[in-house]
């Protein structure tokens, strides 16, 4: 018996409509197309900003997909939305729960017309909170997960919130498919926030913290010409790296002397040879 490793057409013949721009919703439209989900992403007259904003991104994320232009506040547009939705398993949304109630688009309303219609809707903040804004960087302010005045080097909350939302969106399908109920999931991208800092809640990351700085094991060293990271977490990794290395005990200010002999790509190559977890910091800059 063999196991399938190719999950392309798990969603097959599944119908979805998004209506996301920017990060969030349309990772996780991407994601439920690269299980066979059709999906048509709907954009406003403007555009997704993303678009504008990373080219080669946006075009990765909606590859494959159908793309078309609505004005929602038009009518006739407006009801050209009915009739994809009228056809289709799941909705995608990226608007404040007002947004959609103005647009007829909350989840009562579809409910009501479209009632095999599965509802994922991504937003900031939890109830009672729905309806302020925000975006990736302010919900890593308010989980304590930025360090002035560096810049965070990716969209952690986007993409913890699109992997979130696919699952959701994952977890409504099957369950429609068990009990023929089409349901509704909120996708709040402040508590995945939240999910992320847990690590550092529980001391883990912090500075004295076993995976912060406090052991001598896990961390970054610069080399002759560059910087490298060490993560020699588990005990036997640990012994092996001293023995290798010559030493005897847990000895940050050795293994930093050692590691500044020599450059990043030879302690690279060093320590895949003895497979030791030790990796070159690189660059996208």
């Amino acid at each position: 018996m063999t196991m399938a490793s190719d999950n392309t057409n798990l969603l097959q013949g599944i119908k979805v409509v998004s209506l996301c721009i920017n990060t969030p919703g349309p990772l996780a439209a991407a994601e439920l197309a690269s299980m066979g989900a059709a999906i048509t992403k709907v954009e406003p007259p403007a555009g997704d900003p993303l678009k504008t904003a990373a080219r080669s991104w946006y075009d990765a994320l909606a590859r494959g997909q159908t793309v078309i232009s609505l004005d929602l506040k038009d009518s006739v547009q407006r009801g050209r939305l009915d009739d994809l939705l009228a056809e289709s398993d799941l909705l995608l949304a990226s608007f404040r729960p007002s947004a959609l109630e103005r647009l007829g688009l909350d989840w009562q309303s579809l409910h009501r017309r479209f009632p095999r219609l599965c509802f994922a809707g991504i937003i900031g903040y939890p109830a009672p909170d729905e309806e302020r804004s925000g975006h990736d960087l302010t919900y890593l302010a308010d989980t304590g997960l930025v360090a002035p005045p560096a810049m965070p080097l990716s969209l952690y909350v986007d993409l913890a919130g699109g992997q979130r939302c696919a699952a959701q969106s994952l977890a409504l399908l099957l369950s429609f498919a068990r009990t023929g109920q089409a349901g509704c999931a909120w996708i709040s991208l402040y508590e995945c926030a939240e999910e992320l800092a847990a690590p550092l809640r529980a001391g883990l990351t912090q500075p004295s913290g076993g995976l912060g700085g406090g052991s001598p094991f896990y961390g970054l060293y610069q080399t002759s010409d560059g910087w490298i990271a060490i993560a020699a977490l588990e005990p036997h990794f640990a012994r092996k790296l001293l023995s290798e290395l010559g030493m005897t005990g847990p000895d940050r200010q050795a293994l930093a002397h050692a590691f500044a002999g020599q450059t990043a790509e030879w302690w690279d190559q060093w320590a895949a040879a003895r497979g030791l977890p030790l990796s070159v910091v690189r660059t996208n800059s």
